[in-house]
């Protein structure tokens, strides 16, 4: 894509996506129908029950203007017991009952015999393209996002990155993968859904503040969005582990120009497919040889790197949207039709 870069020095996965983690698939169903531009992203950490086959997982709060779901029995217990879902602010709990009502379809002693299931579900505010008071979003479109999920992960103005913005231009959903020096791979997945145009930064270059000088933003005033971003390894780590892991998101946000700004909830999650967690304590736990402390360095790395070239694909996959009272964005890749090299966004 022009002018797109790579980010740092570690080779990127086959697909150069969150799926290049083996067992890990995304899927969205997008609603884009005038007003309302919105949708559901869901991924899952593996092809099973994770109700009964539980995932490894840490969160971090870089930001917590936010309203997701499930984060609190995460923090405590250190996994994960369904998919992953993304969607706007005032579809959460739309989609928190499609997740409970899916766990109980699988599993109709949850809740009564067997412990009721943890949902986890995150948001971002797409109410400047959207009608976000619609609450257009129903279960069923987390059923047709889940139903959807495999291998080939479509990015930009998708799923919940539908309605989402990015410095001011066309946001959304992005995805990358590294291959760490350990020889695992790390893969990110971005809900981009932040910043003010001046502060975008491309590898480095000021390309927000060159843009800024001709395009007038058209909502002023302080940051108002958030970002997720989605962390999965293959690489076999404990929950204490993937926080560290989770934390290191923050240095490939910030990266890009983000601040972490006030009105912004900015939250990062890890996990590993490296092995599962049994629901009954009949099965016992896995023994599992943890990665060593001296080796997450590389996966620091392999961490920062993909989510910075994570946010940079929601931007450059993005095409223009035009949505509620006719608010629009457009896409960053049109923007830059015309140079020749990045280098341009800085001052002779």
């Amino acid at each position: 894509m022009h002018l797109l870069p790579h980010i740092g020095s570690l080779a990127a996965g086959a697909r150069n996506a969150i799926t290049d983690v083996a067992g890990v698939t995304v899927g969205h169903c997008t609603v884009a129908h005038g007003e309302l531009q919105t949708g559901v992203s869901v991924v899952r950490p593996h092809g099973g029950d994770p109700y009964r086959d539980k995932v490894p997982a840490a969160a971090v709060v870089l930001n917590g203007f936010g309203k997701s779901v499930g984060l609190v029995q995460v923090e405590e217990l250190g996994v994960l017991e369904t998919p992953i879902a993304l969607t706007n602010t005032y579809s959460v709990s739309a989609v928190a009952q499609a997740q409970i009502r899916q766990c109980i379809a699988a599993n109709p002693e949850a809740g009564r015999g067997l412990p009721t299931v943890n949902p986890l579900v995150f948001e971002c505010n797409d109410g400047f393209l959207s009608d976000i008071q619609r609450m257009a979003i129903t279960p069923q479109h987390y059923v047709d996002a889940h139903a959807a999920c495999g291998a080939e992960v479509e990015q930009g103005a998708v799923g919940a990155g539908r309605g989402m913005s990015c410095f001011g231009l066309k946001g959304g959903i992005g995805s990358a993968s590294r291959r760490a020096a350990t020889g695992h791979t790390v893969g990110a997945l971005v809900l981009a859904n932040f910043g003010k145009l001046p502060q975008l930064t491309v590898d480095g270059h000021p390309v927000g503040r060159r843009l800024a000088a001709r395009i007038a933003e058209r909502d002023a005033g302080p940051e108002r969005g958030s970002i997720i971003l989605l962390l999965a390894t293959d690489a076999p780590l404990d929950a204490r582990q993937l926080r560290r892991v989770a934390l290191r998101a923050g240095a490939g946000l910030a990266r890009t120009g983000s601040v972490f700004g006030h009105g912004s909830g900015d939250i990062a999650l890890a996990f590993s497919s490296a092995y599962t967690v049994p629901h009954l304590a009949q099965r016992g736990m896995p023994a599992v040889a943890m990665l060593h402390e001296d080796s997450m360095d590389h996966l620091f790395q392999a961490a920062a790197d993909c989510c910075e070239q994570s946010i940079l694909h929601a931007l450059w996959h993005a095409r223009p949207v035009t949505g509620r009272d006719g608010h629009g964005r457009e896409a960053l890749p049109d923007l830059l039709a015309g140079w020749t090299t990045l280098a341009e966004a800085r001052p002779a």
